[in-house]
């Protein structure tokens, strides 16, 4: 079942809630999945990126602000009432998860963020596209955090007047060559607490044959 924040299933066959426009539409479509009897084994929340716009909209409501960075005077007190909210997130998903048995599968945007690091230059990497607070609970909160892109290949194209040009093209044309990414690296934030293989096919039957995996020899 999904909750969706954003606009986009549409075109895809799925039992989904009705678009939330609040925060208030989210908490009420997780209490339903708690309370009604139904047969849904898996909720997903697609997106979490902007499911944090109805979490900052509220902070805004609670402080009468337009904006969070004004919320509780300012000083980026706002994102730390919207960690509230967000915990409400998480212990909703976590009755889900103990008392349903129902897994959890949380979509989101990535961005690229500067790393500043005391042992190496700087460098860019990609995590999810949310603030750091919610971002750290969130990320400490769940098994797996898995980077989905594509493989991609350079290859050098004239750029007129003799010169050159390299760029970045899929390997593959149909999308077979789509990949999680399961282990962090200074390019990407990922993790899984199973016995996944660094880089998998963007496939759930290659990842619950990840899960069912036997773990590696000591």
């Amino acid at each position: 079942m999904f909750i969706q924040t954003e606009d986009g299933l549409d075109e895809i066959d799925c039992d989904k809630f009705p678009l939330a426009m609040s925060l208030s539409d989210v908490m009420g479509s997780l209490g339903a999945l708690g309370t009604e009897q139904h047969e849904f084994q898996t909720v997903c929340i697609d997106s979490l990126d902007w499911l944090e716009r109805l979490i900052w909209d509220r902070v805004c409501q609670d402080f009468g602000v337009k904006s969070i960075e004004k919320a509780d005077g300012g000083y980026a007190r706002g994102y730390m009432h919207a960690l509230t909210y967000w915990r409400e997130i998480v212990s909703s998903l976590t009755e889900l998860r103990n008392k349903h048995n129902m897994a959890v599968i949380l979509i989101a945007h990535s961005k690229v963020e500067k790393v500043e690091d005391p042992l190496t230059p700087s460098y860019d990497r990609y995590s999810p596209r949310l603030h750091k607070h919610a971002g750290a609970l969130l990320g400490e909160w769940v098994d797996a955090i898995l980077f989905a892109h594509w493989k991609y290949r350079t290859r050098s194209e004239d750029a007129g007047f003799g010169r050159e040009r390299s760029i970045a093209v899929p390997i593959g044309a149909n999308g077979e060559d789509r990949v999680l990414r399961t282990v962090g690296s200074p390019a990407w934030v990922a993790k899984n607490r199973f016995n996944l293989a660094p880089e998998i096919p963007l496939s759930w039957h290659a990842f619950a044959q990840g899960l069912m995996a036997e773990p590696a020899a000591q």
